[in-house]
């Protein structure tokens, strides 16, 4: 079905996420930090990114930002699942180009919705 790049450096997210992705068909990819997250998305250029927020390095609203800025990458959707349940930082993360906000944990019929509506929505 659809290319999904992980950005996330939590091996056991990684392993939930990857594993609903590919039970419904999807194919995955991952990155364990934004900065590597973005060479990845340049290079097989994902139908969908799925970004955490806390992260070494740059943390995933500067990565969010980034792929949005970038020409090659600025029509892929990015949806941020994170642990991070302030308002504010929904805000701040559809601001920096996210397409949709997620808090973790995160259940599979609710992951599946956002995904297929993010793609439906490319």
């Amino acid at each position: 079905m659809a290319n999904i790049l992980i950005i996330d450096d939590s091996p056991t997210e990684v392993h939930v996420f990857k594993t609903m992705l590919e039970k419904n068909g999807h194919t995955v990819h991952v990155s364990e930090t934004g900065e590597a997250g973005i060479v990845k998305a340049k290079d097989i250029i994902p139908d969908l990114v799925l970004m955490d927020i806390v992260m070494p390095g740059i943390n995933g609203f500067q990565a969010t930002r980034q792929l949005a800025t970038i020409e090659e990458t600025s029509h892929i959707p990015v949806i941020i699942v994170t642990t991070k349940d302030q308002e504010t930082d929904k805000v701040w993360g559809i601001r920096q180009g996210a397409k949709d906000y997620i808090v973790k944990p995160v259940k599979e019929n609710d992951l599946m919705a956002r995904v297929n509506s993010a793609l439906a929505g490319k």
